[in-house]
């Protein structure tokens, strides 16, 4: 990872933080070898450091405020030296090459497009989030970003995801699905049917049609497209439904002799099942659509799952995926002009 700048991590945003979010900024260093800055409050960084003997290992920039989990997207506004608005100063100004933060989704978004602003061309910033398909993820987004959208803004959508797709995951010609409740090109709400029309049109967008809930995990698509609030609650939806299947399936491995036997002999298999289905191990959902690489980790995320997302956030740095997505919108708005 040599090469960038570090990581600007929100020391102060998450369930667990700063816990586990500086033991997460330590494994990235020792583990990963990527460059971090913690940011926020600089007594109880150090005090996390010293616990794990990494005092003076990583730089700590302050930042006299935090966004509590339970605050929206007014508190950018509300909370201007917040720890997340640091972050993205820091990233703005050049001395840090992304902003990854466990923090309130609807606080991050926010703060990012105020002190980040969108890149010429985007109207809306999308979440997107690899969803655990074989033998490669699969984009999806809008994740939670922006929940009311026009569909004109869905066909961006699909070249954000596209971009990403292209440079993130080293897809040829991703192709795209648009998420609605039938295969049928008919299918859905006014928004969903009027965007299949202009997916169906656009250059520059191999659109594959329309998909349904089952196949999020199906990988018929490379890149799924909907807006912020029908993508959020499918993920949700998705990840719940991961978690319940587990907790059956350890009921059922813990319900006898024989049980326990069988899981003992597909031990191997039921440790890859579970990495591969861990949201963790992904490191987070990006941010697209801003001056500046942002990685949202899991709210809930352990100091694992903030060390992945900082491992992501060095690579799409490193990859330049912003402005692989800032020359594609800017192609794209030149071509055609459906915003």
């Amino acid at each position: 990872m040599d090469g960038i700048p570090p990581i600007a991590l929100d020391a102060m945003g998450g369930d667990n933080a700063p816990g586990d979010i500086v033991a997460g900024a330590v494994q990235a260093v020792r583990e990963h070898g990527v460059p971090v800055v913690l940011v926020g409050a600089p007594r109880a960084i150090a005090e996390e450091l010293s616990a794990h003997d990494a005092l003076g290992e990583i730089p700590i920039v302050r930042a006299e405020e935090a966004l509590s989990m339970d605050e929206g997207a007014l508190a950018s506004l509300r909370r201007p030296r917040s720890s997340i608005a640091v972050a993205c100063h820091l990233v703005r100004r050049g001395d840090a090459s992304a902003v990854v933060s466990a923090g309130s989704t609807a606080g991050v978004v926010a703060t990012g497009k105020l002190r980040l602003r969108a890149q010429q061309g985007v109207l809306r910033p999308a979440i997107a989030v690899p969803l655990p398909t074989r033998p490669r993820p699969t984009v999806l987004l809008d994740a939670g970003a922006t929940a009311d959208v026009k569909p004109e803004i869905l066909v961006q959508f699909a070249h954000l995801g596209v971009a990403y797709a292209e440079t993130a995951l080293s897809i040829d010609r991703p192709r795209v699905g648009l998420l609605t409740i039938g295969g049928e090109a008919e299918k859905g709400n006014k928004l969903t049917k009027r965007a299949h029309e202009l997916l169906s049109a656009v250059p520059g967008i191999d659109f594959a049609g329309n998909v349904e809930g089952h196949d999020l995990l199906n990988r018929v698509v490379d890149v799924i497209v909907t807006d912020g609030f029908t993508g959020n609650v499918a993920l949700k939806t998705m990840e719940g439904s991961v978690r319940y299947a587990f907790t059956e399936l350890r009921e059922t491995i813990e319900s006898g002799p024989l049980a326990r036997l069988g899981a003992l002999l597909q031990r191997r298999r039921l440790r890859e099942l579970r990495s591969r289905l861990d949201p963790e191990a992904y490191g987070g959902a990006v941010l697209l659509g801003l001056n500046g690489t942002v990685v949202i980790a899991h709210g809930s995320s352990s100091g694992k799952g903030v060390a992945a997302a900082c491992a992501l956030a060095a690579t799409l740095a490193r990859q330049g995926t912003v402005a692989r997505v800032g020359e594609r919108i800017t192609a794209t708005h030149k071509t055609h002009r459906l915003w």
